[in-house]
């Protein structure tokens, strides 16, 4: 919906950003523990190999997160248990973080699974941006290279914006033209 552009520009007025996508990201680095149990349950069907020669240490295993997106993506089950080994190390980093910043006037913690991890509690006030669903559907198959069909199942996987936006104390319409959201953000800010 165009959050990850609203915290590079946040960044940008001096704010500190935590982004929990890049936490949840390091949680599945080779040699990490969930990694490790990740490629104990789904084996080669998620097992990165064509990278294994390539990287700095061929021993450890690497996670190809296509791969594992087509299997959590497609099966709740297995989603939740995913979310259950990656959402108490994200909360973990985000505690650390935030208590590294405690002197910071305002810090911008970016979370796209916001309310679905309970993680609304370590915010004083909640921003949401907002797009079409469409709009959302389009920028995720860009961003990500996926087939309409997947973007679907991953924007199915969240909470639908609208009940976001009722639990929002701002909502940051990106409907429009590219930055456009610059002046409601200034506002907001």
């Amino acid at each position: 919906s165009g959050k990850s552009s609203i915290g590079k520009y946040l960044q940008k007025q001096g704010l500190p950003v935590l982004d929990a996508d890049i936490y949840a990201h390091e949680a599945l680095a080779p040699g990490c523990k969930v990694t490790e149990l990740v490629l104990q349950r789904y084996g080669s069907l998620v097992e990165d190999l064509k990278t294994r020669e390539l990287k700095p240490h061929p021993n450890l295993r690497q996670i190809d997160r296509r791969a594992l997106g087509q299997i959590v993506f497609n099966n709740s089950v297995e989603r939740l248990w995913l979310e259950q080994l990656i959402h108490p190390i994200v909360r973990e980093r985000l505690l650390k973080e935030i208590e590294l910043h405690s002197r910071s006037s305002a810090l911008v913690l970016m979370i796209p699974l916001l309310f679905e991890a309970g993680l609304e509690v370590l915010c004083s006030e909640v921003w949401v941006v907002h797009c079409s669903s469409q709009q959302q559907q389009d920028r995720l198959m860009a961003r990500n290279g996926l087939t309409a069909f997947e973007a679907k199942r991953r924007i199915e996987a969240q909470w639908p914006l609208e009940q976001k936006r009722k639990l929002a104390d701002q909502v940051i319409d990106n409907n429009g033209a590219i930055n456009g959201w610059e002046s409601q953000v200034l506002m907001a800010l």
